[in-house]
């Protein structure tokens, strides 16, 4: 896999660390939270969707396991691609929605289950 330019970028409310890159058009903000125990990747999937406000802006997340209660919050907010890496974890790229994305509540990152 090729290394993209990615930097460091503070994302407010994040409590891992995201980074930024570009691939043709499209800007991507990437986070691991792979290490982390609830409620860490939902809090930081919702700081790093709030940075998503148009066509090309994309949030990957890369996490042990696909975040469920996540996908349940959000999941029709955003197209949401998941791709299984080679170690196990999940690779999850969430896209802009028109009409949609604006309607997601990005604010409540507690878990409801």
């Amino acid at each position: 896999m090729s290394e993209l330019n990615k930097q460091s970028i503070e994302v407010p409310g994040a409590t891992v660390p995201f980074f930024t890159y570009t691939i043709g058009e499209t800007q991507y903000f990437e986070f691991d939270t792979s290490k982390c125990g609830p409620p860490e990747p939902m809090v930081n999937a919702m700081a790093g969707l709030k940075m998503i406000d148009g066509p090309n802006k994309k949030v990957v997340m890369i996490n042990h396991k696909k975040p469920m209660g996540l996908l349940d919050k959000i999941g029709e907010n955003y197209d949401i691609a998941t791709e299984k890496m080679d170690d196990g974890r999940v690779k999850l790229i969430f896209s802009y929605k028109s009409g949609e994305s604006e309607n997601a509540d990005l604010n409540d990152a507690a878990c409801h289950g």
